[in-house]
């Protein structure tokens, strides 16, 4: 505030009065300032609350915050021990590995010693020495902020912020709202999991812990469009135990769903990350195989098959039981287009009839949908005696 002489001449009333005139434009422009960054906060905030599922969150919380904080960089460090997180990701179709704004580490506190420290954001300069880990694609930045993201009193991650002004953030900005944006990042990250937990409950079967036939429904046409927007292929396995009742009839049902789950045990062993595994019903599963075409789906139908075949399952008691399975192959054909639902049904349709074919021709066999595409080599066939 200027001092104000004892007899102050028109002059210096005149220069003291600009003088508060622009102190109090400036007042005025920081308060506006501060009240369009207090909304873009609480925007925020109120659009992560309202997130309903792990994949809506991590893009609030990485795209989503490039756009309304306008920054170029935002990168996202997951602490992740026991993949939980990129498991449940897998459930919604998403590679985790694919997610290039998003990194999940095994251990946060080996991964970044230094930053596991901190208990607050910290703000200043980018120093690829030291804050390359946490920017490994960091351009030209000039500044940073860095959120860990702190639930229960335990670290869960960092939300890193990039920008190319060096004044963007520096030591002498206050850093309240980016500390409440963090404590409440970590908190939905909680609640979103929990939530996603809950609903693969309802798509998970009980017995085998593969996902259940109504999580098939829900993802045959995701993974139908996604084929067919990019020109990827897309197989469909059907798998039937044979001669299923009659384990039931001979040793009880008891051992009927110990081989039930020794078959989805076995099975799962074969496949990759991203494909999707769903007990269909009964003695019955099928698998969805993304970016596989029949031929490898065949072969990879074959590997099943040998898997189950080569060692009896064990039962209480010490018994045994020799099992075998046949398999249906179809893949999407050439010229699918159109409804995904439908395309989708036909897919399963063309597995399901193979597979009866594999049953018509003796069981303890692979058959593909398409002739021109059977594998050359069959197999001979060991059955359990009706």
């Amino acid at each position: 505030m200027p001092k104000t002489p004892p007899n102050p001449s028109f002059s210096d009333l005149a220069f003291i009065n600009r003088q508060l005139r622009q102190r109090l434009d400036s007042l005025t422009r920081e308060a506006h300032h501060n009240e369009e960054v207090l909304k873009r906060f609480h925007d925020r905030e109120l659009t992560l609350l309202a997130t309903e599922s792990l994949p809506q969150l991590l893009d609030c919380l990485t795209d989503g915050m490039k756009s309304s904080f306008d920054l170029p960089v935002i990168q996202l460090i997951l602490h992740d021990p026991d993949h939980e997180l990129r498991h449940l990701l897998l459930h919604s179709g998403i590679e985790p590995d694919r997610l290039s704004d998003i990194r999940f580490v095994d251990e946060i506190t080996t991964f970044s010693p230094r930053h596991a420290r901190y208990k607050a954001p910290w703000l200043g300069a980018y120093l690829a020495q030291e804050h390359a880990p946490l920017f490994p694609t960091a351009g030209d930045l000039r500044s940073i902020a860095i959120l860990p993201m702190i639930r229960r009193g335990r670290l869960v991650g960092f939300i890193g912020l990039g920008s190319h002004d060096p004044e963007r953030f520096t030591r002498r900005h206050a850093s309240d709202f980016l500390n409440r944006l963090a404590t409440i990042s970590a908190i939905c990250l909680e609640n979103t999991a929990n939530r996603e937990h809950l609903v693969i409950a309802g798509l998970t079967d009980a017995l085998t812990g593969l996902h259940n036939r109504r999580y098939l429904e829900r993802r045959l046409e995701e993974e139908v469009t996604r084929a067919l927007r990019y020109q990827y292929p897309l197989s469909c396995l059907f798998i039937d135990a044979d001669h299923f009742k009659q384990i039931n009839d001979r040793h009880g049902h008891g051992a009927g769903d110990r081989v039930l789950r020794e078959l989805a045990l076995r099975v799962k062993e074969c496949l990759r990350l991203s494909d999707i595994a769903i007990r269909f019903g009964g003695e019955e599963f099928t698998l969805l195989l993304p970016q596989t075409g029949a031929a490898e789906a065949g072969n990879l139908a074959e590997r099943i098959r040998d898997r189950i075949q080569a060692k009896p399952v064990a039962l209480h008691g010490g018994e045994t039981v020799a099992v075998t399975i046949s398999i249906g192959v179809a893949a999407l054909r050439p010229d699918d287009d159109g409804d995904s639902q439908a395309i989708g049904q036909r897919l399963l349709d063309d597995a399901d009839r193979a597979l009866y074919a594999a049953k018509s021709s003796g069981r303890n066999r692979v058959q593909l949908a398409s002739p021109a595409s059977m594998p050359e080599k069959h197999h001979e066939i060991t059955e359990i005696n009706d």
